[in-house]
């Protein structure tokens, strides 16, 4: 099957990675890292939200007044604006395994503000996590 090809133009701004794309990549992780944990903050005190009809617009007016929920939304959409930037500058298929490093901070988050438990099972996939994107930003 054949490549599409791309424009020589863009061939050499995204084949290496420099500080300023792998800071966008990190800073577009930890928003997103952030937001999701401040969208579990907004959610933590109403407990499983039901399905029913009957509870769709009371349940939607309790979180449209949640501000961790709305600071999740905003750092979600800041998020993409950067991933974006990073993207103008870095291969997908290295910027993108990059993401799962956000799995990380937030199983850490999670544990230390939420009290979630870090299993040994847990804490394994961390370290194939961690050697796993290693090994994607070394090849």
């Amino acid at each position: 099957m054949a490549r599409a090809a791309i424009p020589a133009a863009h061939t050499d701004r995204l084949q290496f990675m420099n500080v300023t794309s792998f800071s966008l990549i990190i800073f577009g992780v930890l928003l997103n890292a952030v937001a999701q944990l401040a969208l579990k903050a907004g959610v933590r005190d109403l407990g499983p939200i039901g399905l029913s009809m009957d509870q769709v617009v009371p349940t939607s007016l309790r979180l449209m007044g949640e501000p961790y929920l709305w600071t999740g939304l905003t750092l979600y959409a800041v998020s993409v604006v950067v991933w974006i930037l990073a993207l103008s500058r870095v291969d997908v298929s290295i910027a993108y395994p990059m993401l799962s490093l956000g799995y990380v901070v937030n199983a850490f988050a999670a544990y230390w503000l939420f009290g979630e438990m870090l299993t040994p099972m847990r804490l394994a996939g961390i370290g194939i996590i961690i050697v796993g994107v290693y090994v994607l930003a070394r090849g």
